[in-house]
């Protein structure tokens, strides 16, 4: 079909939505699959993300199996869950083996295929089969992937497939090799799913982003990434931009237009050259077909309303939390959540407001993507600030590993084992032994840690358990005292984790997500932050007055169903950045009261 926007313009069959949470992928992937049905093709929505809400935004149940849209002709949808997905494939490896090798044997399998790397072997094993099983997609014009495969998961399928010796024969220091281990039966279907993706006759990327340099900064770095393993086929798609038109006689929305277009000003080099579109923010909830509808065109400007739409907004500030935080002297303070959601500079604004009270604190980031120094851009007596360098810290680790176990292999032995070392998994294992050793100070110091997005985190925390399991194994019944990682993260006496969201519908949804998982490994989160709020200021663009309204309805259910504590932070005309902004951010300067509203109350526990 022809359209008007490039990254639809003579699509090929398979279109693949990737980027951080919370930009707009799900939205503009069912927009861009309900243009196609309209168009008469027979279209397939696949969403791979574990908060889908594909349904919720058609307004009915999918799930894991393939589902007509009843109110798109030819539109058809499917939500993969990637836990289920993990767990059929965790039988479908260790089921043949049991009672075959020794238990020791298949308990490593066991564990090795507990992570989030299997978690993401096993989603991707599960569309496979919509790359080239002809029979389940015979009918389909175009598939439409709602979160593409990353380069992490297409790194790790081009390992090498002589894992299951190596590992019966106790070789391996492994990191991904447990969710290799039995894929040489797969290893044709994988191979015919990655030539797919790198066709550009048959598959096409859309990076989605908002116009924020950090974001587009992560893009480009995602770009690069898929762009060195063959998938060059790529668009670039820049969500939600503030029409011009908005920033009349309103000084916040003024401020948001010269940011973002500054951001897009000085874009990455990189993307330079991709063919871009631009759509630009809406101010309804993207749910329903009529909404659907009006994403990907051009939009009118609106008109002032009647009457002042603004919901006056109350709830505790980021002030509060820090006080709740600063009475136990120290520990470990960690931010969690969606790439894109602003972890980077509210960890940045509790540790300055900590330090600020004379409190001793050590601020670090296990992200890649985070620039801490540029954020503070100052310094403060008690404040000292770190990141973990995942190159450097991989490296030390590939180097003992090699000095140690490789020390001992044959040289086909050592050879896999440098492979093995090469692979994505090695640089998690590498980022958690740095994160032990820094967490170690949170016994005497707080340690304000803002951590790498959920995948990462996720990936981070397994390895963390991993370790716990391992050392328990070796303790046995020994009586003797031991404290793992994992034992202070789930002691919150010693631990505060907050969850950091937006007030939009998948943010909120993920980080639901989110918490849902620390839970299962026992991490109860303290207090859940909302960023970047527009209900929690005072607005008079049209555009931003209905967007505040509709934030309401997101606020209330972190606060009723989700949050033991919550705070909200308003969205801020300047950029965050520098010791006294940071200090404003997390100070009692905004002019909201404490005082619950019955719109939006203080929040009570609720099962998430």
């Amino acid at each position: 079909m022809n359209s008007d926007r490039k990254f639809l313009d003579q699509a090929p069959r398979f279109l693949f939505f990737t980027g951080k949470g919370g930009v707009g992928k799900t939205s503009i992937g069912c927009a861009s699959a309900v243009q196609l049905a309209d168009a008469g093709k027979q279209v397939l929505l696949v969403s791979t993300d574990p908060a889908s809400n594909v349904g919720q935004v058609f307004g009915i149940d999918i799930g894991n199996k393939i589902t007509a849209i009843p109110a798109v002709s030819g539109l058809a949808a499917l939500e993969i869950d990637p836990q289920a997905a993990a767990q059929a494939y965790r039988d479908r490896i260790v089921g043949p083996v049991r009672g075959v090798l020794p238990d020791s044997i298949v308990k490593g399998i066991e564990e090795q295929l507990s992570g989030a790397c299997t978690t993401e072997i096993a989603a991707f094993d599960e569309f496979t089969a919509l790359l080239t099983d002809s029979v389940l997609t015979a009918d389909y014009d175009h598939i439409v992937f709602d979160t593409a495969p990353t380069g992490h998961t297409i790194r790790l399928l081009q390992l090498p497939g002589a894992w299951s010796g190596f590992l019966e024969q106790g070789k391996g220091d492994a990191s991904c090799l447990g969710p290799l281990a039995g894929l040489e039966k797969q290893r044709s279907q994988y191979k015919a799913a990655v030539d797919a993706l790198a066709d550009p006759q048959r598959s096409r990327l859309i990076l989605v982003a908002r116009a924020q340099q950090s974001t587009l900064r992560e893009v480009a770095r995602t770009h690069e990434e898929l762009n060195a393993i063959g998938l060059s086929q790529q668009y670039l798609l820049i969500n939600g931009i503030l029409p011009e038109s908005e920033t009349a006689q309103d000084r916040l929305a003024s401020a948001i237009y010269r940011r973002e277009q500054n951001a897009l000003i000085h874009m990455p080099a990189a993307l330079s050259g991709l063919p871009t579109d631009r759509i630009e923010l809406k101010p309804f909830n993207l749910v329903g077909l009529m909404a659907l509808g009006q994403l990907l065109r051009r939009s009118e400007p609106l008109s002032m309303p009647d009457n002042d739409v603004t919901p006056a907004t109350s709830a505790a500030n980021l002030s509060s939390l820090v006080d709740e935080i600063a009475t136990d002297g120290h520990g470990l303070v960690m931010l969690m959540g969606k790439g894109g959601v602003g972890k980077t500079t509210l960890a940045a604004a509790l540790a300055v407001a900590l330090a600020r009270r004379g409190l001793p604190v050590h601020l670090t980031t296990s992200d890649p993507a985070a620039n801490l120094t540029d954020t503070l851009n100052g310094a403060l007596p008690d404040l000292t600030v770190s990141k973990i360098d995942p190159h450097a810290e991989t490296e030390r680790y590939r180097q003992h590993v090699l000095a140690t176990k490789g020390a001992k292999l044959d040289a086909p032995g050592r050879a896999l084992l440098e492979e093995d070392l090469r692979s994505p998994c090695t640089e998690e294992i590498a980022v958690f032994q740095a994160f032990s050793r820094i967490i170690r100070e949170a016994g005497r110091k707080f340690v304000v840690m803002d951590t790498a997005p959920t995948g990462h985190t996720l990936l981070l925390l397994d390895a963390t358990g991993a370790y716990h399991r391992e050392v328990s194994r070796q303790m046995g019944d020994s009586q003797q005292h031991f404290t793992t990682p994992m034992m202070q993260l789930q002691d919150p006496r010693q631990t505060k984790v907050l969850i950091v969201t937006l007030a939009e519908t998948t943010p909120v949804l993920e980080a639901a997500q989110l918490q849902n998982d620390l839970r299962r490994a026992g991490i109860e989160p303290w207090a859940w932050v909302i960023n970047n709020s527009v209900a929690a200021t005072t607005v008079h663009s049209p555009l931003l007055r209905q967007r505040a309204a509709n934030e309401l309805s997101e606020i209330a259910a972190v606060a009723n169903h989700y949050a033991s504590r919550y705070a909200l932070v308003p969205l801020l005309q300047d950029e965050p950045t520098g010791v006294e902004r940071l200090l404003a951010l997390a100070g009692d300067h905004w002019g909201i009261s404490k005082t619950p509203s019955p719109l939006v109350p203080t929040g009570h526990k609720g099962e998430g």
